[in-house]
């Protein structure tokens, strides 16, 4: 039983990290573009995923895709790929790096890096009068909402 116990820290260390918790958008770490580890440690909820791609005050996905699961929601745009099948095209490690920074994958994509906080060019206090504090700063969805956005997209099949 030790042995088994043992094993299992050990595997749950190295798939979660050794802190077993949140991954901040500066330890992300990615290979060719895709994110093997969860950033949050927790799975992800798809019905939350769902919301937070539809909501324009989250992710907003649907202002640059079109989603056929999300026809109740208007204005679907048409400069990103069609995310019908996104869970066949992608893995759930290719998702989640493409939705935390699209631009490691894909170097020439307009999509927003949902979960970077620093290499912004930023007009300083005495242009803006809002520089980025670093304090404050954080990035624009958290690790267990890309977690649901990816749980989410991996629902999407052909």
């Amino acid at each position: 039983m030790r042995h088994f116990v043992i094993a299992g820290s050990f595997v749950f260390a190295s798939v979660f990290g050794a802190h077993g918790g949140e991954v901040s958008p500066t330890e992300v770490s990615f290979e060719d573009g895709a994110i093997a580890q969860s950033l949050s440690g927790v799975a992800g909820d798809p019905v939350a995923g769902r919301e937070i791609v539809a909501n324009k005050s989250l992710g907003n996905c649907v202002a640059c895709h079109a989603v056929t699961d999300l026809e109740d929601v208007p204005f679907h745009g048409e400069i990103g790929p069609m995310l019908d099948g996104a869970g066949d095209r992608w893995s759930e490690a290719e998702l989640r790096g493409i939705v935390a920074n699209a631009k490691i994958m894909f170097e020439d994509s307009m999509m927003p890096s949902f979960y970077k906080t620093e290499g912004f060019i930023r007009p300083g206090n005495a242009y803006t009068g809002k520089a980025k504090d670093p304090e404050t700063f954080g990035p624009l969805l958290t690790a267990q909402q890309i977690e649901d956005v990816v749980a989410y997209l991996s629902t999407l099949k052909d």
